[in-house]
């Protein structure tokens, strides 16, 4: 599983996407992904979404500043002033698990 991904779309406004953790939820196979920018910017996509739906680059694309971080990022930032921190558990199997 590639680790490195860019988004077609921005979401809340960032791009650039790291694979964190692998799920498997109800018999499907689910990727945590997480901004490389911003923690709070995560979503749990499926394996087949991630890799076949078109939504997705493999790696991280080198895009202009204003087309990776976008003016919804600055929205969504605002939206969350009062928001606790947020915290991910990582899978003893992620590459991002440092015991």
């Amino acid at each position: 599983m590639n680790l490195y991904w860019t988004s077609v779309r921005p979401i809340n406004g960032l791009r650039h996407f790291v694979c964190v953790n692998e799920l498997l939820i109800e018999g499907d196979l689910k990727i945590l992904l997480v901004s490389v920018i911003d923690i709070q910017v995560n979503l749990i996509v499926s394996k087949n979404e991630l890799e076949n739906s078109g939504s997705w680059n493999i790696g991280w694309l080198e895009l202009n500043k204003s087309e990776s971080i976008t003016e919804d990022y600055i929205a969504f930032k605002g939206s969350k002033k009062f928001a606790k921190p947020t915290k991910l558990l990582l899978n003893d199997s992620s590459k991002f698990k440092l015991s």
